[in-house]
């Protein structure tokens, strides 16, 4: 973290600088994105009162870009300290909640169904993370160098965030993409030279997300892609980025239990991929 933080202040410190270097290169788009702001100002004059217009612009002038960003970091911060928190007892308790369960199921063969489904489910999510992990430190030190070679400097800020942000499916390169796409318009002149991070970072992730994890996770996941997506969508909305993280460990939990109990197979048919 320590080695992070000096090249992170000197990029956000770069970003107000950056400013005429992004509309220079974001010329091309001038002509759609003031179209699409006069139909997202018509439409806002239709759905919104008289009254209630100018409160509501007035809220939003006076929260400004700081204040936006500020109310986002605060909110990710309170997702992680619950995480932890929750994470925490949860270590601590140990196998209470799985002893709990065995004295309470009536007969001898449920109790055993029950420790199976939990050895499963301990076998399959520690492969999966343990996958996972190795293929987005593969995936950080790919695009460390090529951030490297591309001349957009601080490799290892750049291999951090890839890492980091490729425990989010889907939507983690995507947010990556736009990241490393600002960091070129704001490294070099030439519009094709700052799309070159952006392209060298989705082409990494192409090669990782569309053939090797999947190639290496088929015999223990094969979920549905679009429950995958309303997992996303749900579990950020409740949690936030934990929530992204786990979303998809917790579909493939749900699936494990649904696979080993008859009532329950259909479901665990239906979010097969």
């Amino acid at each position: 973290v320590a080695a992070l933080s000096v090249p992170a202040a000197i990029w956000a410190k770069r970003l107000p600088e950056g400013i005429p270097r992004l509309e220079a290169h974001l010329v091309v788009l001038k002509g759609p994105i003031q179209a699409l702001q006069m139909v997202i100002q018509q439409a806002e004059q239709v759905a919104d009162a008289p009254g209630q217009k100018g409160s509501i612009m007035a809220v939003r002038r006076d929260l400004g870009l700081t204040g936006a960003l500020f109310a986002g970091t605060r909110a990710v911060l309170d997702g992680l300290f619950t995480t932890v928190l929750v994470l925490y007892f949860l270590l601590v308790s140990g196998d209470t909640f799985l002893r709990r369960i065995v004295e309470i199921l009536p007969k001898f063969r449920d109790k055993r169904q029950a420790v199976d489904i939990s050895q499963q489910i301990q076998e399959d999510i520690s492969a999966y993370l343990v996958t996972i992990t190795a293929m987005n430190a593969a995936v950080g030190v790919a695009t460390s160098a090529a951030m490297y070679l591309c001349g957009l400097g601080d490799p290892l800020l750049w291999g951090t965030t890839a890492f980091l942000l490729n425990y989010i499916p889907i939507l983690g390169p995507l947010f990556g993409t736009c990241i490393f796409l600002l960091a070129g318009m704001l490294s070099f002149d030439s519009l094709w030279w700052a799309l070159l991070p952006a392209a060298l970072y989705f082409g990494i992730h192409l090669v990782e997300g569309e053939s090797l994890t999947p190639m290496l996770l088929a015999r223990r996941f094969t979920l549905n892609p679009v429950l995958v997506i309303l997992s996303l969508v749900f579990w950020f909305w409740m949690w936030g980025v934990p929530g992204a993280i786990l979303a998809v460990p917790m579909l493939a939990i749900l699936k494990i239990v649904c696979d080993r109990l008859r009532p329950l197979k259909a479901l665990g048919h239906f979010l097969e991929g």
